[in-house]
């Protein structure tokens, strides 16, 4: 099988967060040296450097949302930057950045599957479900509603980011490793029909089942967009966050996740979001997570 040639996009900034630190994100997968471990793994890596949009303001919410139109500015630079990587048949890795940003990433592939007639599938990896809306947000903050907005439910600077709204369905998301979700977000999840595996289901059943039921149906015609917030690790191995939540997937777990989504060959863009540097301790939640997406790219132990 052919390896994807890959193109890293930075996008440092913290416009839709509630703490600040994200912008650093970029750079510090940069010193964990993402770009030279995915090229020793035989990939054609090519840094297109970062994109650029306003500063963060730092401004109470407004009708209910944080910072919308830098939001939608950021955003809808990375929707094109992603989109003309897709187009040139190259894989895209957004280097975050706060989750808000998965916005443009993610209509940007659907926009990507429609022009090529392809099915789209989503893998949130994530601590948070991110449905919330600005009637129920308790923050305004916008990193909490990528998912709402791509379904739809959101202000139209964002849900028409790719020319059609909802961006994409909801049934195209498989949600994992959740275990933090606001109340009034509960009952948008379930009206919504998202299918998500939190922490208990991934108790109850272990992580090659929920992985086997999230990638059921994956086959030669999907595009497989994985949206790995490094929060949905548990903050023992990953405290470079800036929204811990305990109980998360293990090293062993998070790696056979990563693994098995390698195993189908179709992981066709990447997001890499909410990694903090003010909140890490010696780069050491980078680090990790440029050892899982090796993994995410194919590397294993023995030859399968």
């Amino acid at each position: 099988m052919q390896r994807p040639a890959v193109s890293l996009i930075g996008v440092p900034t913290d416009i839709g967060a509630g703490h600040r630190g994200a912008s650093m994100g970029p750079e510090a997968l940069r010193v964990a040296q993402i770009d030279q471990r995915l090229a020793r793994m035989g990939l054609d890596v090519r840094d297109r450097g970062n994109l650029h949009g306003p500063f963060n303001p730092w401004q109470p919410p407004h009708a209910g949302y944080r910072h919308l139109p830098e939001v939608a500015e950021w955003n809808r630079a990375v929707h094109e930057a992603v989109h003309a990587e897709l187009r040139e048949g190259r894989l895209p890795v957004m280097l975050g950045g706060d989750h808000c940003l998965a916005i443009g990433s993610i209509s940007a592939a659907a926009r990507h599957c429609r022009e090529r007639g392809k099915k789209l599938r989503v893998l949130w990896l994530d601590a948070h479900a991110d449905s919330n809306t600005s009637t129920i947000t308790p923050s305004g903050n916008i990193h909490g509603m990528p998912v709402a907005c791509l379904c739809g439910n959101g202000p139209a600077e964002l849900t028409g980011i790719g020319g059609r709204t909802p961006a994409v369905a909801p049934e195209v998301f498989r949600q994992i490793g959740i275990r933090s979700v606001d109340e009034g977000e509960k009952r948008l999840v379930r009206e919504a029909g998202l299918v998500i595996y939190d922490m208990r289901h991934i108790d109850e059943v272990g992580m090659r089942r929920t992985m086997e039921e999230a990638l059921d149906g994956v086959d030669a015609d999907t595009h497989l967009h994985v949206s790995f917030d490094v929060d949905f690790l548990d903050p023992s191995i990953a405290p470079g966050v800036g929204t811990t939540v305990r109980g998360g997937p293990t090293y062993r777990e998070s790696q056979l996740c990563m693994e098995m989504i390698a195993d189908t060959g179709r992981l066709a863009s990447l997001d890499i979001v909410e990694l903090n540097p003010a909140f890490d301790k010696r780069n050491q939640t980078a680090k990790l997570a440029v050892d899982l997406v090796e993994s995410l790219f194919g590397k294993s132990t023995l030859i399968r």
